[in-house]
C-alpha cells in the first residue's frame, strides 16, 4: 500500500469517527429532551407552565420536535465544516 492510500484511508477514518460522534452526540441530546423531559422529569417540569400548559406536556408534545428540528439545522452546519476540513466539500 502507498503513503497516499494510507494518508487517504487515515483520513477517511476520522471523517468517519468524527460523523458518528457527532450523530450520537445529537442523538443523545434528542433522547434526553424527548424521553427525558417529556416521560421521566414531567411531574417536575410540569409545575411550570407554557401557553397555558403543563411544561412537561408542552415537551412531550412540542418542545421535542422544535428541539429535533433546531438539532438537524446544526447537523446540516456542522458536517459543512467537518467536510471542509477534510476537503470533501461540494
Amino acid at each position: 500500500m502507498s503513503d497516499n492510500e494510507e494518508t487517504e484511508n487515515a483520513g477517511a477514518n476520522a471523517y468517519w469517527k468524527e460523523n458518528i460522534r457527532l450523530l450520537l452526540t445529537l442523538m443523545a441530546i434528542w433522547f434526553l429532551v424527548s424521553f427525558g423531559a417529556g416521560i421521566l422529569f414531567r411531574d417536575f417540569l410540569d409545575q411550570f407552565m407554557i401557553g397555558g400548559f403543563p411544561l412537561g406536556f408542552w415537551f412531550a408534545q412540542q418542545g421535542s420536535i422544535y428541539i429535533f428540528i433546531v438539532l438537524i439545522f446544526y447537523y446540516a452546519w456542522k458536517m459543512k465544516k467537518i467536510e471542509r476540513h477534510y476537503d470533501l466539500d461540494d
